[in-house]
């Protein structure tokens, strides 16, 4: 039995077709927003995690149960989601700049440059593994080939995710060919000076973070990018077909999207776990990530399907009052996780880098994102859009947004 239709934000009370955003699309951002603070959470609690080495003073079963389950569900997975839904945004950003006879491209690259700087104060101040930057980069992309039509970028993106894959696998073969991999010995001794700079003064953490830089670009320019893109290509075509206008008529689609994630995507995923926890550094580690690059879309994808589904049935209303205004403020949402992080874990605040046990990690990204929900669902009932929302919009239509909502408090423009 299907719930009665959904109070949808006044923004998504017109269709698709208006430029509007509709709920689900909101609620799937939220729902993203949750696993990307599961996995980033995780790199700002212990500086050995991504390292191939376990925190030595964490290494109990309840421990390795809990990185476990983080790399088997979340990592490698939420930021396609997300990444996906920027992609899928981006035809409505044009769709509305279209209905309005608005310059689209001038309004899109001041967007992709207000992303980019708010991303590099990030990245120093708060988190080196920022997606922001990627996604202004990435942009840039999208602009260009925003004509494709959609059959042309789905092939696209799975040439991408295919190449990339074959390509992990060759390096795969020449490492195992050469003999080399593991991690090296000065590893540990690395993370522990991290740890150390991280529980400083701000000028330490500061500066551990630009000495994370490299090493965080590598990983995105290798791994995450390629994904990224490929993502951002199946929500353009997507958003073409306007597949999240009714999602009610796609409940056979969205059932083999599970079917799909729940076996092969989540098969790679428990590969990709093992490699990266057991093997790190190895050629069996680069073959994993290889496979995950296939895999881990549809994972993605099965989790999406769910929520999809969970949201059009008897408790749709409570799922979309949970997540949808986390969605719609995802930037401030996102940039929060990290501030309360840095403050938790860093010389910002209480400096715990080190001192947390995963599970107890992952316990503390829960209960923030549960405040965050409860907190988001309380301003957007008072405001049109989140505080990083609304400056991000006021510098890409350089203008002044409404900051109140109609019928609430009276207009007070900053």
């Amino acid at each position: 039995m299907k719930s009665p239709p959904r109070p949808v934000p006044e923004e998504a009370k017109r269709q698709h077709g208006s430029g509007a955003r509709l709920a689900d699309v909101d609620v799937l951002r939220g729902f993203a927003l949750f696993g990307i603070l599961m996995v980033n959470i995780t790199y700002m609690a212990s500086a050995h995690h991504g390292t191939g080495l376990e925190d030595p003073a964490f290494g109990g079963p309840l421990d390795e149960a809990a990185r476990r389950l983080v790399a088997v569900l979340f990592e490698a997975k939420f930021f396609l989601l997300f990444s996906f839904l920027f992609g899928y945004s981006f035809t409505l950003q044009i769709d509305s700049a279209e209905r309005r006879g608005a310059r689209f491209t001038p309004r899109f690259l001041r967007r992709l440059s207000g992303l980019f700087v708010i991303g590099a104060v990030h990245a120093v101040i708060l988190f080196p593994g920022d997606i922001l930057t990627l996604y202004a980069v990435l942009g840039l992309v999208l602009l260009v080939l925003r004509n494709l039509r959609p059959r042309t970028a789905v092939w696209t993106a799975g040439a991408l995710l295919v190449l990339t894959a074959v390509g992990y696998a060759l390096l795969a073969f020449a490492l195992d060919r050469a003999g080399g991999g593991g991690v090296p010995p000065s590893t540990g001794a690395a993370a522990a000076r991290a740890t150390e700079a991280l529980r400083g003064g701000p000028a330490s953490v500061i500066h551990a973070h630009l000495d994370q830089l490299p090493d965080v670009a590598i990983l995105l320019i290798f791994f995450q990018a390629p994904s990224a893109l490929a993502a951002f290509l199946l929500g353009l075509a997507a958003g073409r077909r306007r597949a999240l206008a009714n999602t009610d008529r796609h409940q056979q689609f969205l059932r083999r999207l599970q079917w799909a994630g729940f076996t092969v995507g989540l098969l790679g995923g428990l590969v990709y776990a093992d490699a990266s926890l057991n093997h790190s550094g190895s050629a069996y580690q680069v073959l994993a990530l290889g496979l995950d690059v296939i895999t881990a879309p549809l994972l993605a994808a099965g989790y999406a399907a769910t929520v999809l589904r969970i949201a059009h049935g008897r408790r749709g209303r409570a799922v979309t009052a949970a997540l949808a205004p986390a969605g719609r403020m995802s930037l401030t949402n996102y940039l929060g996780q990290s501030l309360v992080c840095a403050l938790l874990f860093t010389g910002f605040g209480a400096g715990l880098v080190g001192r947390v046990a995963p599970a107890g990690v992952a316990a503390i990204a829960l209960a923030l994102f549960a405040a965050q929900a409860v907190a988001c669902r309380w301003w957007m009932r008072h405001h049109t859009y989140g505080p990083l929302e609304w400056l991000l919009r006021a510098w890409t239509t350089l203008s002044v947004p409404q900051w109140w909502r109609s019928g609430g408090t009276p207009s007070r423009q900053p």
